[in-house]
């Protein structure tokens, strides 16, 4: 008996309550909104995760192909571009963002977007550009000028008789990046190119207008100053949201990276794993200080303050206190605390069942204060009380620092209550004590450790490399990879052969093998 034939047809119009299958053995319902607007020529993306229904326009996949299209064909063509190329791209870029010309014309379209923003509530805390900003893009391109070449680079050689075989690095192909709206991400995105991979990228509908300006006057006279193809860095130019949808869902990325608020950065990850594309996902955010019973109170005050100077995903979130010093420790807290509200705008407080115990009596429960929020300011409570539970969230703050509080009983509960509730991305541990520290980067589930503030897990602050994001451990622990993704480390591993002697067979008995690999020029 023949099996019926497989029928494929193409998808033109959706009925409210539709059924479609996903995950196998469960069926979701189209909503009538949905079904309304659906047309011919547009994409469906079925999140076999969760069983969202993602509507792509057919307009938004248009854009989006081209763009990747574009991407593609420069990867191929970067084949035969010398290094030396890459290197004079990346200071042509340099030059034109620190040109006046090229600079007044991205800060005025930045401030419109920035106007445009508040309008509508949205936060302008990363979009604002700034010299300082400028400057470090400057030199976060020019550190990718003077690295290494990380094409064909020799990483191992494993030497039989007559003949070898070596590791050696190789481009990945075209990498999808999806971002806020970070204007000066642009500088991070070009690292791809070291390793002479393109980039197609999406940024945030905030950032949308700087971004075309930045493409127009800077990066694409770079590209052709360089006599790199023009595709190489490739903007998908629309404010849709659906166009990440549609760049995570192409099978012609080798890698995609997120950046942004964790459940977005989720379920754009979600579809590109189900596409088959490899991600790194860099939306969970909010670090971690745990004070064990051997902290120094001055250097906690100080650690504290420092780690609260701006809101991104290494800023100070929680604040863990051991029960042996909560009476001592506490009060320093909220000094360093107060601190920075004044260093910014005011200061909020989130305290977990117990730790209110330590509180002082005046100034703190019950008081309101003044608090900058997107939609401007508004009168909340100095310090609430929260579920223990709520420790998972990362406050997003404006102006005003926002921190929880917890006190518990030794550095074991702290180290449980981080591996339990943190989105396992930065923890810091303030002890004079040798072996707690080591205790505490032993059992702590966090791929950033460290002994002082939280504001130093950064690529090109760190490691002096400009970063595509940071991956926290929140899914599993990484797979050969550090948390910090750069552009150098956007690369795969060819194994090639050199054969010296023709008359090898493997019927033939082999003579013994080197005894270990050789380093290269060993």
């Amino acid at each position: 008996m023949s099996e019926n034939p497989r029928r494929i047809a193409t998808l033109g119009t959706l009925s409210e309550g539709m059924a479609i299958p996903f995950g196998g053995d469960r069926l979701t319902f189209v909503p009538r909104a949905l079904a309304e607007a659906f047309q011919t020529g547009d994409r469906l993306i079925v999140v076999q995760d969760t069983g969202d229904l993602l509507h792509v326009p057919g307009g938004v996949f248009d854009e989006v192909s081209r763009a990747t299209a574009a991407a593609a064909e420069a990867f191929g063509a970067l084949a035969n571009v010398p290094d030396s190329a890459i290197s004079e791209f990346f200071e042509a870029l340099a030059r034109r963002i620190e040109s006046d010309s090229v600079w007044s014309q991205f800060a005025a379209a930045n401030a419109a977007d920035v106007e445009s923003a508040r309008a509508r509530g949205r936060s302008t805390t990363r979009l604002a550009v700034t010299d300082a900003m400028r400057r470090d893009m400057a030199a976060g391109l020019r550190s990718w000028r003077d690295s290494p070449a990380g094409r064909n680079r020799v990483l191992e050689t494993i030497s039989h008789a007559g003949w070898s075989v070596e590791q050696v690095t190789a481009p990945l192909g075209v990498v999808g990046f999806v971002f806020e709206g970070r204007p000066n991400v642009f500088a991070d995105a070009a690292g791809v190119l070291r390793t002479g991979n393109a980039v197609v990228f999406r940024i945030g509908s905030d950032a949308l207008g700087c971004a075309r300006v930045l493409m127009r006057e800077a990066v694409a006279p770079a590209l052709a100053e360089a006599g790199l193809p023009a595709g190489a860095m490739s903007l998908v130019d629309s404010a849709e949201r659906s166009a990440g949808w549609a760049l995570f869902a192409d099978r012609r990325l080798a890698l995609a990276v997120a950046r942004g608020s964790g459940p977005a950065v989720a379920q754009l990850g979600a579809i590109a794993r189900q596409t088959g594309t490899p991600v790194s996902l860099h939306g969970a955010g909010g670090a971690w200080m745990v004070a064990d019973e051997s902290a120094n109170a001055d250097r906690f005050r100080e650690l504290v303050f420092h780690s609260l100077d701006r809101k991104v995903c290494n800023t100070l979130n929680v604040c863990v206190i051991v029960e042996s010093r909560a009476a001592e420790l506490v009060p320093v807290f909220l000094e360093a605390l107060e601190g920075a509200g004044r260093r910014r705008r005011g200061c909020r407080l989130h305290v977990a069942p117990g730790a209110e115990a330590f509180l002082p009596a005046l100034g703190w429960v019950g008081e309101m204060v003044d608090v900058v929020r997107a939609e401007g300011t508004v009168r909340e409570p100095r310090a609430d009380l929260i579920p223990e539970a709520d420790l998972a969230r990362e406050w997003e703050w404006e102006e005003s620092p926002e921190v929880s509080l917890a006190v518990v009983r030794d550095l074991g509960s702290a180290i449980d209550l981080f591996n339990r509730y943190a989105p396992r991305l930065v923890a810091t541990l303030v002890a004079e004590d040798p072996s707690a520290l080591a205790r505490f980067e032993s059992e702590v589930e966090s791929p950033f450790t460290g002994d002082g503030f939280t504001r130093w897990v950064d690529g090109q602050f760190a490691l002096n490399r400009p970063e595509l994001g940071l991956s926290n451990w929140e899914g599993g622990r990484l797979f050969a990879r550090g948390g910090v993704l750069a552009g150098d480390g956007v690369f795969t591993i060819r194994t090639r052969m050199r054969q010296i002697d023709p008359g090898l067979d493997r019927s033939a008995p082999s003579p013994p093998a080197d005894p270990a690999p050789r380093p290269p020029g060993a």
